[in-house]
C-alpha cells in the first residue's frame, strides 16, 4: 500500500532524465578506461611509448670543432648534470673504438678491404636479442650489430643504382668476415659476423666490455671522454626535455622526441574524456537528488502524516532507494552493453593490424565500482533526507 502511494509521487519526465545523463556518463567512463587498458600494453610492446624511452644525445658542431674537437665531447660535469634532471632515468657514454679496425672478406677469388670503426652501449639498451651477442677473451670473434637504416640503404638505394642484387637479413647474417685490429706497433686479426640489426642505435656496435679491452691493447690515445651519450627518459612527455636540450645546445633527432607528443597528446586525451565523462555523471546525481528533494519537498505533509501513525524514516525511504538503486544499476548494465559494442567495434580494426587481447575486465571493474558507488551513496543520501524532513 505505502509503496503504490509513493510510486504516484515519481515525475516520469525527472527520472528518464537521470537514466539518460548517467547512461551517457557511465558508457564514456567505461569505454575511456577499457581503451586505455588496450592501448596501453600495444603501445609499450610496440613503440616503447610508456615506458624508458632512450634518445641519442650529442654535442652540435661547429667551425671551432673543426680545429679542435675537444668541444665535442661531454665533461664529466655535463654529465652529471644531465643525470640530476628529473626526467632521466640514466645515462650512458657511448664507448668508442682508440685504435686501427680494417675489416676484410674474400669474394670472387679476390679480397674486398674496407676500414671500420666500433661503439659500444651498455646490453640493456641494445634492442637485438641474439646469442652470438657475446665477447669471450677466449675466442677469436666479434660479434657485430649495424643500423637497420644500412642495409635498406643498400638494398632501396645503391643496389637500384647500380643494378646489383638486394641482400635479406638472413644472408648478411650468414657472411662471416675478418677484422684486423692494430695500434700501439701490433695487430691481431679476428672472425666476425653481423649478428642482428638495430633499429635504434646508429651506428656499428660491438661488446662493450670488447671496446674496453681493445682500447686497452690497441688505442692510440687514452680519452675516456664521450661524444655521444644514450638518455634513459623516465618521462618522454616531459615538456621541460625540448626545453632543456636547446638550451644546452644538444643535439637529439627530432624523431626520437615524437614519441614524447603522442604521449602528450594521447594522455591529454584520456583525462580530458574521463573529465567530461565524471562532470556528465556527477550532473545526473546532482539531477536525481534534485529531483528526490523536490518529490519530498513536494510531498511533505504525506511523510509526516505517515511518520506519525508509525512508518519509520527507513521504511519511508526503502521505495525511493530501491528505485533509484534498480534504476542506476539498469542502466549501468545498458552502459556496459553499449561500452562492450563500441569496443568490439574499434578491436575489430586494431586487430588488423595489432595483436589486442579481448579481455574486457576494465569495462566490468568500471561498473562494479559504479554501481557501488552510486548505489551506496543514493541509500544514505534518500534516508538523510526523509529523516531531515519528518522529524523536523
Amino acid at each position: 500500500m505505502l509503496s503504490k502511494l509513493q510510486k504516484k509521487t515519481l515525475i516520469p519526465t525527472q527520472v528518464a532524465g537521470y537514466a539518460a545523463t548517467l547512461l551517457v556518463g557511465a558508457a564514456i567512463v567505461m569505454l575511456a578506461c577499457q581503451l586505455y587498458a588496450d592501448i596501453r600494453p600495444l603501445l609499450t610492446q610496440q613503440t616503447d611509448i610508456f615506458r624508458g624511452h632512450s634518445v641519442t644525445l650529442s654535442k652540435n658542431v661547429g667551425v671551432m670543432q673543426t680545429v679542435n674537437k675537444k668541444g665535442i665531447y661531454f665533461t664529466d660535469k655535463e654529465v652529471e648534470e644531465l643525470e640530476r634532471q628529473p626526467w632521466v632515468e640514466h645515462v650512458a657514454r657511448f664507448a668508442s673504438s682508440a685504435f686501427h679496425a680494417k675489416a676484410s672478406i674474400a669474394f670472387g677469388g679476390q679480397g674486398i678491404y674496407t676500414d671500420l670503426f666500433f661503439e659500444g652501449v651498455p646490453d640493456r639498451y641494445v634492442d637485438v636479442q641474439s646469442e652470438a651477442w657475446r665477447w669471450d677473451s677466449t675466442e677469436s670473434f666479434i660479434p657485430v650489430i649495424i643500423p637497420e637504416d644500412y642495409l635498406n640503404l643498400y638494398n632501396f638505394g645503391f643496389a637500384e643504382s647500380q643494378s646489383l642484387p638486394v641482400i635479406a637479413k638472413g644472408t648478411v647474417e650468414q657472411v662471416q668476415f675478418a677484422v684486423t685490429l692494430s695500434g700501439r706497433g701490433k695487430s691481431r686479426t679476428f672472425r666476425s659476423r653481423i649478428v642482428g640489426f638495430s633499429g635504434k642505435i646508429n651506428t656499428i656496435l660491438a661488446p662493450e666490455d670488447f671496446i674496453g679491452w681493445a682500447n686497452r691493447e690497441f688505442g692510440e690515445a687514452e680519452n675516456s671522454a664521450a661524444s655521444r651519450l644514450l638518455v634513459e627518459l623516465g618521462d618522454a612527455s616531459d615538456e621541460r626535455i625540448p626545453r632543456f636540450m636547446e638550451e644546452h645546445r644538444y643535439n637529439v633527432k627530432q624523431d626520437e622526441l615524437e614519441n614524447s607528443k603522442m604521449v602528450f597528446f594521447f594522455r591529454v586525451a584520456m583525462v580530458f574524456l574521463i573529465a567530461v565523462a565524471m562532470i556528465i555523471i556527477v550532473l545526473s546525481v546532482a539531477f536525481i537528488i534534485m529531483s528526490l528533494n523536490v518529490i519530498v519537498q513536494k510531498n511533505r505533509d504525506l511523510y509526516r502524516n505517515l511518520y506519525a501513525i508509525g512508518y519509520s524514516p527507513r521504511q519511508i525511504a526503502r521505495f525511493y532507494r530501491r528505485t533509484v538503486g534498480i534504476i542506476t544499476v539498469a542502466d549501468l548494465a545498458v552502459a556496459m552493453a553499449v561500452a562492450m559494442v563500441l569496443r568490439s567495434w574499434y578491436v575489430g580494426r586494431l586487430a588488423t593490424m595489432f595483436a589486442i587481447e579481448w579481455s574486457a575486465w576494465p569495462i566490468a571493474a568500471t561498473t562494479a565500482i559504479l554501481a557501488v558507488a552510486l548505489v551506496a551513496a543514493y541509500d544514505r543520501i534518500v534516508l538523510h533526507t526523509i529523516r531531515k524532513t519528518v522529524e523536523n
